[in-house]
Parts: C-alpha cells; structure tokens; sequence
C-alpha cells in the first residue's frame, strides 16, 4: 500500500510540474530568472516552516538529515537554474523532454555512486536517448546545439543528482525536515545570487505573481515534500520511471495553451528519449538498484 501510495503521489508531481512548464516560460517574460527562483523558493520555504510551526509538528534534526538536505538543496537549485534559465531560449515541449533525460541518468548515477557495473540494457537505453535527443536539438549543423538545449542538459544532470540524494537520505532520515533543509538551502543560494548574477527587472502583473505562488507553494513546498516522503516506500530508478510522464504532460499542455507542439523530426526525437527511458527503467524487479 506504501509503495503504491508513494507512486501516486509522484505521479501528481509530474501533473503539477508539467502543468509549470508553460507558466513560468510566460512568467520570465516579466521577471529575471535568478529573482524568480528566489521568489519561489523563499515562498516554500516560509510556507513549509509556517506549517510545521502551526502544527506543532517539529521536524526531527539530525546531522545526516541536514548534510543530505543541503546537498539535494545545491543540486535542486543547480538544476532549476539551469532549466528556468535555458528556458528563456528554447521551447516548454523541448525544455520537458530534455529534462526528462534525467530519468536517464538516474540508475548511471546509481551505479556510479554504489559501485554497481551498468547493464548493457541501460548502456543501450542512453545510446537510444542520446539519438532522439539529437533528432529533437540539432536544427543546424551536426554536432550543434542551441544554448538553451546545452543548459536544460546540465540541469538533466543535476535533476538525477538530486533524485539519487533523496534515495539515499530519505530512508534513513526525516522526510520533512529533508524536505525543508534542501528548499532552505536553495532559496539560500537563489537569495545570494539574484542581485549580481542578472540585471534585475520584475513587473507584478497577475501572470508573475500567480507563477510565484503556483510554482512556491504547489510545485516546491508540496512536491518536494511529497517526494521526500514517497522515496522511503520506492526506488530511485521507479521515482524516475514515473517522472517521465512529466514530459508528456508539458507537451500536451504547452500544446493546448500556446499551439507549441513539436514537429515531425523532433516528434520522432522525443518518442526515442522516452523509448530509451522505459528501456532502462522497465527492467525486472530484482535488478533494479535500490540506494
């Protein structure tokens, strides 16, 4: 039943952030990248230690918790801006499918962290990805790739960083004081940076603000929790599994909203990264690497 209900919950995070794909990509037309993530991750970050306050519930401090916030904190953040940032020069649909290469990398970065030799079907997983992520980037020359493609790439990287963190620490830790150590500290990090990495400019118009609080409060202080909380009951190769539906969200609501599908080429692309994404993941049971 826990496993179960953990994978639910992960699935509505995929709904939530695929759903801020299309939001924040209209939100940045009006305030700088690096301020928005402050914005954003302070506003959890309030919001998630108000209601620990309110509840009376003390999340348990330990060492290890706090150690493993902080790095999951620095690989959320890493990754966040990387994406908003690399979303300013490329498409939601792209942005998501790129991202979603982080499923990808998850179980590679498992092994590399626990010493377990990748399996030649996850070797052959990353090489089909590798040929649609080509298909969907390289609009020019062979070998070229936009800036905000290379940017969503990097933030790939750290997204599985921070998927396998959490597996680590969220079985041996508190999943709430977890979960408000790594939002601490990407807020942290966005507050330190956002007056000198960027000219600042911000409009407070409805679409800024709604995407401050969406983002803040649904796609951070809730998501993050639920998926601390969740990686106690499942893996972090199935976390990762079921994170690819946030792509196909984005997709069809980016769609929906802003007419910005992907073409035929690109399709085709995107349909190889999500093939080599269930080919590594959709492996039996017993293999599967649990952190």
């Amino acid at each position: 039943m826990n496993r179960r209900a953990a994978d639910a919950a992960l699935a509505f995070n995929t709904l939530v952030w695929g759903a801020t794909f299309t939001l924040v990509k209209s939100a940045l037309r009006d305030v700088s990248p690096v301020l928005f993530l402050a914005l954003r991750f302070s506003l959890a970050a309030g919001a998630l230690g108000a209601l620990w306050f309110v509840t009376g519930r003390r999340p348990k401090t330990e060492g290890r918790t706090i150690r493993g916030g902080i790095l999951a904190g620095i690989l959320l953040f890493g990754g966040f801006l990387l994406q908003t940032l690399g979303l300013q020069f490329t498409t939601p649909p792209k942005s998501a499918f790129l991202t979603g290469l982080a499923s990808v990398m998850v179980p590679l970065l498992g092994a590399l962290v626990y010493r377990v030799k990748p399996q030649a079907l996850e070797v052959l997983g990353v090489l089909v990805a590798t040929t649609g992520l080509g298909l969907m980037t390289l609009d020019g020359p062979v070998g070229s790739l936009g800036k905000g493609d290379l940017l969503t790439l990097l933030c790939a990287v750290a997204f599985a960083g921070h998927i396998v963190t959490l597996g680590h620490y969220s079985a041996r830790t508190s999943f709430e004081m977890l979960a408000l150590a790594q939002i601490a500290t990407a807020a942290g990090l966005a507050l330190g940076l956002f007056w000198w990495v960027e000219p600042l400019h911000i409009v407070w118009n409805p679409a800024v603000i709604y995407a401050i609080l969406v983002t803040g409060l649904l796609a951070t202080a809730l998501a993050f929790t639920i998926q601390a909380w969740a990686q106690k009951f499942t893996s972090s190769t199935r976390t990762a599994l079921i994170y690819t539906l946030e792509p196909v969200f984005a997709w069809l609501i980016s769609y929906g909203a802003l007419g910005e599908g992907l073409a035929g080429r690109a399709a085709a692309g995107a349909a190889l990264i999500l093939g080599g994404v269930v080919l590594v993941e959709l492996k039996p049971f017993g293999s599967r690497l649990h952190p």
